[in-house]
């Protein structure tokens, strides 16, 4: 009886252990801060103009160096490879969400970040404003100059985007001023638009192959061309062409979807969230998964964007009861679409300068463990000036588990040679937050 007894007791014991441990882990996971700090589209290859180097390579950038030194290195495919590698999807992998089954189209998203009430009957299509070349010849054979037409600001855009709905508008169709080139169009009961080219994809070229062409999107085609006409002499691309800017003179209409839905990040991670960005695409993500999505005074999505103010809204955010906030800074991303190389050195340096030393140091200041996930969330090469589907570098940095890694600089070889790999983006969320 007595034996009985004490193994009864020892079980239990191990029960009440086993519970404890979990109750601590659960705690230590909520009492702990979560960084993600995604420099959109960082990655990059060697290029002949920097001596074979990348842009990270060449970048001055101690802070990524630091964490790559004392954290573990990895390699994460954030695309599926049947996809496209849209920020839309690589994001939604990066927050967790299979695209597979949660990617509806980027548009949607972006919708949801303006505020947009989209019916189920409504189709959201992004509507850039793009510069096409004005040389007399007819709509389909211009050349694409630019996808974001010199970086319109905002508030030139929206005096276009005005003129358009005044035009165009009707109770069908709307549009949405967004920031920069990026805007949205509401259409019910939109016809079958799956035909469509993403314009950073088609630079320099002629648009004639890259028009949609089958019969259910003709109104699309004609809606673009008649854009054209209506804004290529309009007084505000007048004055930009006078000051030596690219006109805004096309809508370029791509990436319709639904009404977005995902699962509560809270409910699946257990951690209150916050999105801190400029682009809608992914404070569409961040507020359809129940994310906390404040707005940042400058915030331009571009190399001029305000890094301290996003630097402070995360702070702000992390003492104001965020578990994990969401970092995500598009600059290296146009940079790359636009070809620069020096600029794409320049925002990656303005990434580490501005945002990750100066957020180590006041994390560092206070007693509360952190951890940081630092990657792009897809490669966009100068050479190519688009999206590639390639795996991507990551670092995970624990501030109470520093480990020496033997790596001195965080590149796209640093994940290669810290040996983690995950085939699927949407794994790295649960990773980081559980078994790091």
């Amino acid at each position: 009886m007595s034996t009985v007894i004490k193994l009864f007791s020892f079980k239990m014991l191990l029960y009440i252990l086993v519970f404890v441990i979990l109750v601590w882990k659960r705690m230590w996971i909520i009492y702990m801060k979560y960084i993600v700090l995604i420099g959109d589209g960082m990655a990059d290859v060697p290029l002949r103009e920097l001596g074979g180097k990348t842009p990270l390579q060449a970048a001055e950038k101690p802070g990524m160096n630091n964490l790559a030194q004392y954290g573990i290195n990895g390699m994460v495919s954030t695309v599926p490879e049947d996809m496209t590698p849209e920020s839309d999807t690589a994001n939604l992998a990066l927050m967790g969400y299979d695209p597979k089954v949660y990617s509806r189209g980027r548009s949607p998203l972006e919708a949801l970040s303006m505020g947009i009430d989209m019916q189920p009957e409504d189709t959201a299509i992004r509507a850039n404003i793009v510069a096409l070349s004005d040389d007399g010849l007819p709509y389909e054979q211009k050349i694409m100059l630019d996808h974001s037409a010199d970086e319109i600001p905002t508030e030139e855009a929206r005096v276009l985007i005005e003129a358009l709905n005044n035009r165009f508008g009707n109770e069908n169709l709307h549009f949405y001023t967004g920031v920069s080139y990026r805007h949205c169009l509401i259409w019910k009961d939109c016809p079958d638009f799956t035909d469509f080219t993403r314009p950073h994809d088609i630079l320099g070229k002629r648009i004639t192959e890259y028009l949609p062409s089958k019969p259910e999107s003709v109104p699309m085609r004609r809606l673009m061309s008649e854009s054209f006409d209506l804004l290529n002499n309009h007084p505000v691309n007048k004055n930009r062409a006078a000051r030596g800017l690219k006109k805004a003179n096309s809508l370029w209409l791509w990436s319709p979807g639904k009404k977005p839905s995902l699962p509560s990040f809270k409910e699946k991670t257990g951690l209150n969230a916050s999105v801190v960005c400029a682009v809608d695409l992914i404070k569409g993500i961040g507020l359809c998964a129940g994310m906390r999505a404040p707005f940042i005074e400058g915030a331009t999505g571009n190399l001029n964007t305000n890094y301290k103010g996003k630097l402070e809204t995360a702070i702000r955010e992390l003492e104001s009861g965020a578990d994990l906030v969401y970092i995500h800074i598009e600059a290296p991303d146009e940079c790359g679409h636009r070809g620069e190389i020096d600029n794409k050195i320049k925002a990656i340096e303005l990434i580490d300068s501005q945002v990750l030393v100066p957020l180590l140091k006041y994390m560092d200041s206070h007693l509360q463990p952190y951890k940081i996930l630092l990657l792009p969330d897809h490669p966009t090469p100068i050479y190519v000036r688009t999206h590639t589907i390639d795996p991507v570098p990551f670092v995970v940095y624990s501030s109470n588990n520093k480990k020496s890694s033997l790596i001195s600089i965080y590149d796209e070889q640093s994940g290669v040679c810290g040996g983690v790999y995950f085939d699927k983006g949407e794994l790295l969320m649960d990773y980081f937050i559980k078994e790091t």
